[in-house]
């Protein structure tokens, strides 16, 4: 296979769909391995193009097979699917991913590394536990309205339930279900603190994410993520193509030569938007404390602006400066003000 210059595969759980072509895009090959088969079957192939959708495995796939001298190219599934050709079926997408990767203007999703990964399983970890938890307070907000107990909203209260229970008048049983309700929540609490714990003492070893906290109300959960999705931010070719992938640029509907901008599109990782839009209340909050150009150009908006609409605004330039702070391997610096206090 001296002509081979492209593979594509089609991911699967336990088999994998292959399609070869040469540079002139014919077909050489159509395979279905084994994951031990395809790694074997790579590992004796020359070096060549290898070409997946970003999906659940890829990134490992793509390191093991960069490890094996080819070249490992993710590309995100929706520009693979107008290049589908009549009916889905597994070689056909294999085709497909060819296809698209063929294209001269195609973008590509860089490989993420072990530690990226590693960092990202942390984040969804800490996501799922907190959702447990507000459910968990909630039942038992719910529970006790039932018995005309009415609790102020927050963690706090729950942390003191056992005196809560003491002062009203309740059915045995239901205390029991309560309390028990109640040492989960705990529990989920203790395993929250701890890997918030975690990620501080990983952001610490870190560069990028030590100096991603230099930044304006950006806290260990945000400058993680954001490093863990940026890495060293050469895959973006601006500040601007980054704060498109999180979804925090206007999304446009234009035809006939008129521009027509819309909403923001929300497109990419929308965690990480709602921990930037976050950030960029948080800093709205203490505005009469920042200083600088940008909290300049923060009251300036505010005067012409919604305040959802300077928020949304406020966490695309916060999104900028973070390409910056990773592409140019600086720190942040909030420079001298503009406008006399």
């Amino acid at each position: 296979m001296s002509d081979l210059a492209l593979v594509g595969i089609d991911l699967g759980k336990h088999t994998f769909h292959l399609h070869g072509q040469d540079k002139y895009g014919r077909e050489l090959f159509r395979k279905k391995l084994s994951r031990q088969q395809m790694m074997r079957f790579f590992a004796n192939l020359s070096a060549c193009t290898v070409v997946m959708e970003a999906c659940a495995g890829a990134h490992f796939v793509a390191r093991e097979l960069t490890a094996m001298g080819h070249q490992a190219k993710l590309i995100s599934p929706q520009f693979v699917k107008p290049f589908v050709k009549g009916n889905k079926n597994d070689f056909v997408d294999a085709e497909a991913i060819c296809e698209a990767a063929s294209r001269p203007s195609m973008r590509f999703v860089s490989p993420k590394t072990e530690a990226q990964q590693t960092l990202s399983v942390l984040h969804r970890l800490r996501e799922s536990l907190v959702g447990e938890r507000t459910k968990a307070v909630n039942q038992m907000h719910g529970f006790l309205l039932e018995f005309g107990v009415s609790l102020p909203q927050g963690l706090a209260m729950m942390k003191r339930l056992a005196s809560v229970l003491a002062e009203h008048e309740l059915p045995v049983r239901l205390t029991v279900l309560l309390q028990r309700l109640h040492d989960h929540f705990v529990y989920l609490d203790e395993q929250i603190k701890a890997l918030d714990k975690e990620l501080v003492c990983q952001l610490a070893d870190d560069d990028l994410g030590r100096r991603l906290l230099g930044i304006p109300c950006v806290g260990p959960i945000t400058a993680s993520l954001l490093a863990v999705e940026m890495g060293d931010g050469q895959q973006y070719g601006c500040s601007r193509d980054f704060a498109a992938s999180v979804g925090l640029v206007p999304r446009q509907y234009s035809t006939g030569g008129k521009a027509n901008l819309m909403g923001i599109s929300k497109r990419g990782d929308k965690n990480l938007r709602r921990l930037l839009v976050q950030c960029s209340r948080v800093y709205m909050q203490r505005l009469e404390h920042q200083k600088g150009p940008l909290a300049d150009w923060e009251r300036s908006l505010l005067t012409r602006r919604h305040s959802n609409v300077v928020a949304c605004a406020l966490a695309n330039k916060l999104a900028r400066i973070a390409w910056a702070i990773a592409a140019n391997h600086t720190e942040y610096e909030a420079g001298p003000s503009t406008i006399a206090a």
